[in-house]
């Protein structure tokens, strides 16, 4: 079965918790770690927009 996108809503640290990842796998596109309290949502649109550039 395909696996569904995970809502734009979730936090970082939410996911990281989820996944079973450690705290930090998240990185911020100038290679700092990403908060846990920012959306993934936020982190999407900004991916997009380093893309266009």
């Amino acid at each position: 079965m395909a696996q569904r996108k995970t809502r734009g809503d979730c936090t970082v640290g939410s996911l990281e918790k989820k996944l079973g990842v450690a705290p930090g796998t998240f990185r911020n596109p100038d290679g700092r770690d990403t908060r846990s309290d920012k959306k993934l949502r936020t982190l999407r649109n900004e991916a997009e927009k380093a893309k266009r550039k």
